[in-house]
């Protein structure tokens, strides 16, 4: 990092980035964080530093963010995709099958619809179809009938009743999972339209991004994942040609990434103080200049 770089911090949840980001920046140094969880906003309020601003706002809003603060270009630009520990540890989110709580899932609780109300109203073949792509799971056909079934006889309104349901559904598993695991993520990602605002965010961070600038992303499943290597290798090439037509490698459009490094994976230390941390992906690009 830059002493009087200008960062952002695209997923604030409660800071834990954040203030070691600020530690390392000089007195003249900005960090920029959002995050569309109202309590992660308000856990912000904390931190007092003339340095550092926050918003309430998805990433996918990063640009507008940005146009709010004065700034065109920023030196690095953090991401740390999925849910975060303290929305897990929460019942009253509904993002956890080992909490008893509501069935929320909502990143921002201050809008749009919660996994209770659309489970109640989707379509078998709606929720099959989010579960198989989403949570990648091959018993999403069971389970939807499952859903279904469930609620004809009577609303399906907490994490636990969800479970239930589809641990009768789902007969085998991977050792040591839960069968809910992968349903309780696709639909969580459905809710928060995950894997539409990701390229969304990654797009206008590499738009921002200043020559020699850094943009890093952790990711916590492989959809994520995918999308983020796809997106990095794309912009770490030339432009392609159309075939057939007939272009010198001088005119093609120039490479806009250089990929930083492999892609770091948890080591054994970390998964034991972090056992989350062991599906975690980091992948590095730096800005080329134009």
């Amino acid at each position: 990092m830059k002493e009087d770089g200008i960062y952002v911090d695209c997923t604030f949840g409660r800071g834990g980035h954040s203030r070691a980001m600020l530690e390392r920046l000089g007195a003249r140094g900005r960090l920029v964080a959002l995050d569309r969880d109202p309590q992660a906003v308000q856990a912000a309020a904390e931190i007092r530093d003339p340095r550092f601003a926050i918003h309430h706002a998805s990433f996918s809003r990063l640009a507008e963010v940005l146009a709010a603060e004065g700034l065109e270009r920023v030196d690095g630009v953090l991401m740390d995709l999925g849910v975060s520990s303290p929305q897990l540890e929460e019942a009253a989110r509904g993002f956890s099958f080992r909490l008893e709580g509501p069935l929320d899932m909502r990143m921002d609780t201050t809008r749009g619809i919660t996994a209770e109300q659309w489970l109640a109203s989707a379509s078998e073949d709606h929720i099959r179809e989010v579960i198989e792509t989403y949570g990648e799971e091959r018993f999403a056909g069971p389970i939807a009938r499952a859903i279904v079934a469930a609620r004809s006889r009577g609303a399906l309104r907490t994490t636990g009743q969800l479970a239930q349901v589809v641990g009768q559904a789902v007969r085998t598993r991977e050792p040591g999972q839960d069968p809910a695991t992968r349903t309780f993520q696709a639909v969580r990602i459905f809710i928060n339209q995950e894997l539409e605002e990701l390229p969304l965010a990654l797009a206008q961070a590499l738009e921002h991004l200043a020559a020699g600038g850094r943009l890093a992303v952790i990711s916590f499943h492989s959809l994520e994942d995918r999308l983020v290597k796809r997106f990095l290798r794309s912009h770490s090439q030339p432009a392609p040609v159309p075939r057939g037509l007939a272009v010198r490698e001088s005119e093609r459009a120039p490479a806009k990434l250089r990929l930083v490094g492999k892609p770091r994976r948890a080591g054994a230390a970390e998964i034991a103080l972090n056992p989350r941390s062991r599906s975690a992906t980091l992948r590095v690009a730096e800005r080329l200049a134009a």
